[in-house]
């Protein structure tokens, strides 16, 4: 098994503060942290895209 889909222990710490946040929101917040969460890695993608394309 490759490491390229596997956490590092610094991410895995986040992961860890993120569950506690979320377990206090009510679901309503849960939903719009989700959909910030989303869109912000959306535009990751899209900028990690726009570099490959245009680093050649």
């Amino acid at each position: 098994m490759n490491n390229y889909n596997k956490l590092t222990l610094e991410q895995e710490f986040k992961l860890a503060l993120y569950k506690q946040k979320l377990q206090k929101l009510h679901s309503k917040d849960i939903k719009q942290h989700l959909l910030a969460t989303l869109k912000q890695m959306m535009i990751k993608d899209n900028l990690i895209k726009f570099f490959v394309k245009n680093s050649i």
